[in-house]
Order: C-alpha cells, then sequence, then structure tokens
C-alpha cells in the first residue's frame, strides 16, 4: 500500500484526493456542486458462515465511503472464488450476505467480476457521492480536537481465535454483529455535527490509521489508552500469542511513529497494532462538538463510541499512549 507514495502522480485538475495521502478512498469533482467517492476493498473470509462473510464484507467495502464524509451510491462485486472446490450455493449466500448490506445502505448493485480463484474473496467496487466543501479527509485534525472511537478493537485477534476454536460463541456472535454492522449512523451523525477529519480502522489497526491520520494533519494524538474500547477476551488471546500476521507487520512499521509511555499497560500493545475487518470510525473533533456528537451517535446505537484522546500541536506526526 505505501508503494502508493514511490509512484509517478497523474495530474488532474478535477482530482481532489489520489491517492498519495493513504486516504479511506478517492474523491473526483464533477461539479461545484457534486464530487464522486470511488473506492475497492475485497477481505478472505474472517467467519465460517458464507453469509454472514457477505455481509461484513459488504459493511467492510462501504465504510471507506462513510469514513469520507459520503453517500454511497452504487457497487460491483468483486468475487473470487475456488470453482469445483466449493459447493455453488455458498457463493449464492455469501453473494445474498452482501445484498442485504447493500440494501440497508440504499446502495445499487450494477454488477462486477468474478474469477477461479484457490482461496474465496469478497468485496465491492463502491461510488459515492459528497459536496466537494463537505468531505472530510483523514487529513485536518487540529491541536484541541477530541478524538472518538465508534467501535472496539481486536478484531483480528479474536477471529483468529475464533478459527482456532477457543472463543466462546457469546463473544463470537457479538463481533461478527459489529463487524457486519454499517458506519452510516456514526457517519450520519459527524456530518450532522461537522468534524476535521476521520479514518476508518481496518487493516492496518488502530495505531495504523491514527499514524497515518496524524502525519497527514501534521499535529500529534495523544490517546489513553484504557479509554480505547476493547473486545472482551482480545487481550488474553494476544498474550496467548493468539496473533493475526497482518497485526506483527502493522508494530513493525508503524512503531515509529508511536510513543508508548510508561504508564500505558503493555498489554494492550498488540490489541492497537491488531489488523481489524470493517473497523469502527476515528472521528477528530472539536471540543465543544463532541459530546454532542457522541450523544447523537449513541441515540442512533452506536453503543461503543467513546472519547479515547485528543489532537496537540507535538510530538507532530506523533502519537503517544499513556
Amino acid at each position: 500500500m505505501h508503494v502508493v507514495r514511490q509512484l509517478p502522480k497523474i495530474e488532474n485538475e478535477r482530482l481532489i484526493i489520489g491517492p498519495e495521502t493513504i486516504d479511506d478512498a478517492g474523491i473526483y469533482r464533477l461539479t461545484d456542486d457534486v464530487a464522486v467517492i470511488q473506492t475497492v476493498d475485497f477481505i478472505t473470509p474472517v467467519v465460517d458462515d458464507p453469509y454472514v462473510f457477505g455481509q461484513i464484507a459488504a459493511a467492510n467495502s462501504l465504510s471507506d465511503v462513510y469514513a469520507m464524509g459520503g453517500t454511497p451510491i452504487t457497487a460491483l462485486n468483486i468475487v473470487g472464488f475456488p470453482v469445483g472446490i466449493l459447493e455453488l450455493d455458498v457463493l449464492t449466500q455469501m453473494l445474498k450476505g452482501g445484498i442485504e448490506k447493500m440494501k440497508e445502505a440504499g446502495v445499487a448493485l450494477m454488477g462486477g467480476h468474478t474469477v477461479d480463484d484457490r482461496e474465496m474473496k469478497y468485496g465491492l467496487a463502491v461510488t459515492g457521492t459528497v459536496h466537494p466543501d463537505r468531505i472530510i479527509a483523514n487529513a485536518g485534525a487540529r491541536p484541541g480536537d477530541v478524538l472518538i472511537l465508534t467501535k472496539p478493537v481486536g478484531i483480528g485477534i479474536v477471529t483468529t481465535g475464533i478459527k482456532a476454536g477457543v472463543v466462546e460463541a457469546s463473544l463470537a456472535d457479538r463481533l461478527t454483529q459489529s463487524m457486519a454492522a454499517l458506519n452510516n449512523k456514526a457517519a450520519e451523525a459527524m456530518v450532522h455535527v461537522g468534524v476535521h477529519a476521520c479514518t476508518d480502522i481496518t487493516g492496518f489497526g488502530l495505531l495504523g490509521h491514527a499514524s497515518e491520520m496524524v502525519q497527514n494533519s501534521r499535529a500529534g494524538f495523544l490517546l489513553s489508552a484504557t479509554k480505547v474500547p476493547v473486545f472482551p477476551g482480545a487481550v488474553d488471546l494476544a498474550q496467548q500469542g493468539v496473533l493475526p500476521g497482518g497485526s506483527l507487520s502493522n508494530r513493525e512499521f508503524y512503531s515509529k511513529c508511536v510513543v508508548w509511555e510508561s504508564s500505558a499497560p503493555e498489554e494492550l500493545r498488540s490489541v492497537f497494532y491488531d489488523a481489524q475487518t470493517s473497523g469502527g470510525l476515528l472521528i477528530s473533533v472539536e471540543e465543544g462538538r463532541s459530546k454532542r456528537l457522541l450523544e447523537r451517535m449513541h441515540q442512533a446505537g452506536v453503543a461503543d463510541a467513546a472519547i479515547v484522546g485528543e489532537v496537540a500541536e507535538n510530538p507532530a506526526g506523533k502519537i503517544v499512549v499513556s
């Protein structure tokens, strides 16, 4: 992903946000009042049930548009499926799960593309719209802002535990419900209240995506470790070595941007670097609006949304976890 910054830039006066900032989606101005948001994402199965996997994969893909403050309008299916290895009913159920989420989001499915692949994969190419003056990018966090996270972290760890058969059914159900939940209600609340910056927490983990956000904003983040919502059992599983490979890569790559103070619980490190699937939104909002935003999200059913830190001038480009 970070190879993008080394590639030649294609100049276009209508391109508002391209790949250079590693934002959640690209944005292209059509008119003075309308810009299109485009994104694509697909994942391998994180649960055994193909219908639920389809829901999660679609929610994960749609999240990028919500993170930019936009409204998704159309989608194309992207599928890799092991023909001759799995029954076609698995494919049907997976696509039905995705369609349910698209219907919930008010998105029109326009078609898609499927290839024969030894490992099943599913996701969407999504187009959304946003007013060019109301874009919410991963840059723009300002000193004095409050940071709000809308879903617990530890998803990758718990899903790895599910695959290993060491997670109770009640936790597995809560996790899948969270992954399948759209970020639309949180996005609607932040657009209504007005915020400075946002990103969704997916493969790079909380600290990875926060690192991109803080560097693009040229500010510093102060995270309060104990205020970050974490899935029950995630810490224990991490201490047992139940970690997805992506989480280890995140820690290796992003640790240079993170200052871990002695007051921060050591056992949370792996959880904060954990690679997420269909995670929540990390929002930077003016302190005076933060209470109203939090109340509005809670009223909309985004129950886990919480204030997790603040934005400061220094250390610029760094995240201090205390």
